[in-house]
């Protein structure tokens, strides 16, 4: 006997199997299924749909929506209604903020009280305005939530302090960023991020591709010494885009990466594997590059150092020592080698004793853009100083960030280089200027650095 069919209306359907069918789906999704039918539309309100979806992408919580006062669904439209152009970001960003936050409360509450409240979408167009060019919306969404931080030291974007030297970065508030908006030649159309008090220093983003650069990427400009034209800069290269940029270094703080040493945030980084082990005795090693004693031209790469050499704690007492001398092997990567001697380290000869900690901080400069570098200390027993021993320093890595050329010494490169073809010439004699090519932005690029061996979180 055939089997009889009825058909099957949308509002004779169950609804827990459709509320959970409803629950894989995302909020335009179920904004779509509200015109389907009434009872679909009905059902795509549903406060625990919104819910997750107000978690999701606005990191909302039960207290958000009971000091709120409305539904899950109402709260999600007016989040959107005013920061529905920065969905894509605004979970990512915001959850970046919360971590830095919780991190630096305790540890460098100053930091945190520094930073400033939101800005609002009129400021901000207000800003593009101003100067005449359209800012990213991943930045914008981060400058909803924080914009920035007041001038004060220490800065937000991290800190680095030699014997003479100190820099300190603040993160910019977009005012006073789009005040040191950039219009001179070399570096039009960047605007920047950062701004250390000291040096002078300040990180920029490209907010259009202009003279070599790619458009939102961060850098450090490098000023050409070599060159006449002040327009030749230089560019190290610290971010593809700021969503990057800024969540990469909120991850290198909240991870540890970078150590916090006297209520700032040094930028060091230590490679896990940095680590060597003699008898009682462990020396650790973390490095960093400062761009603003650098140079590409001519290459001039200044590097810091600190190193941790520390004693266990179940060493027993008659494993006592002192540090003599230091002992470097020095490689660039141009094959050629130094070896470096001396008494202690950086003037000191420290005691190591059960479960004591030394530390310091030293630099170097070479003339690549890599190198590394390993060696041994030199130690005597307290107990008896005929007892000599050697501990290793394990070997570390120094790499510059990717850095690009200015198109005005790329362009002069080519003249330089250029040979005339017979087929370079017109029917007049004259040479052809061509149609140029694709590859303009991918000169001057050390692009060893870019294949592997620097990632951002190393600068």
């Amino acid at each position: 006997m055939a089997a009889a069919f009825t058909e099957l209306r949308m509002d004779q359907l169950p609804t827990d199997p459709l509320l959970h069918i409803l629950s894989y789906l995302d909020f335009r999704d179920l904004m779509h299924c509200s015109f389907v039918s009434r009872r679909l539309n009905e059902l795509s309100k549903h406060n625990p749909l919104w819910k997750s979806q107000c978690c999701k992408h606005w990191l909302l919580t039960d207290d958000d929506r009971l000091q709120s006062g409305v539904s899950w669904f109402c709260l999600f439209k007016q989040y959107y209604t005013d920061l529905g152009r920065y969905i894509q970001y605004y979970a990512v960003l915001k959850r970046a903020w919360e971590q830095l936050k919780s991190f630096l409360q305790q540890r460098c509450p100053r930091m945190i009280a520094s930073l400033k409240e939101g800005t609002t979408e009129v400021e901000l167009n207000d800003i593009e305005a101003q100067i005449g060019c359209k800012l990213p919306d991943d930045y914008r969404c981060s400058y909803r939530i924080h914009n920035g931080q007041k001038l004060v030291i220490p800065g937000l974007m991290g800190s680095m302090s030699l014997s003479n030297h100190y820099r300190s970065e603040v993160l910019l508030d977009v005012e006073t960023a789009a005040g040191g908006f950039q219009q001179r030649k070399g570096m039009r159309r960047c605007l920047p991020l950062t701004f250390c008090f000291h040096t002078g220093l300040s990180q920029y983003m490209a907010l259009e591709p202009a003279e070599g650069r790619q458009m939102f990427e961060s850098f450090y400009p490098c000023p050409d010494q070599t060159a006449q034209d002040p327009s030749a800069i230089d560019m190290f290269i610290t971010g593809s885009c700021f969503l990057e940029w800024f969540t990469t270094y909120v991850h290198n703080v909240v991870t540890g990466e970078y150590p916090i040493i006297r209520d700032q945030i040094f930028r060091y980084v230590h490679d896990k594997s940095c680590v060597a082990t003699t008898g009682d005795i462990t020396v650790s090693v973390s490095t960093s590059f400062l761009p603003e004693l650098s140079s590409v031209h001519p290459p001039h790469f200044f590097f810091t150092y600190r190193i941790r050499i520390e004693m266990s704690s179940s060493a027993s007492p008659e494993a006592a020592c002192q540090l003599d001398s230091r002992y470097w092997k020095i490689t660039t990567s141009d094959g050629n080698v130094e070896e470096v001697q001396g008494p202690g380290v950086v003037g000191e000869f420290p005691v190591m004793t059960p479960g004591k900690v030394h530390e310091y901080a030293s630099c170097t400069t070479f003339s690549t853009s890599s190198e590394y570098m390993e060696g041994h200390y030199t130690f005597h027993r307290l107990a008896s100083k005929e007892e000599v021993f050697h501990v290793a320093i394990p070997r570390f890595h120094m790499v510059c960030p990717p850095f690009r050329e200015p198109v005005v010494r790329t362009q002069q490169k080519a003249l330089a280089s250029y040979t005339p073809r017979f087929d370079d010439h017109d029917d007049d004699g004259e040479y052809c200027d061509g149609d140029g090519d694709d590859f303009d932005d991918l000169r001057g690029i050390n692009m060893a650095a870019l294949e592997g061996a620097w990632c951002p979180r190393h600068i």
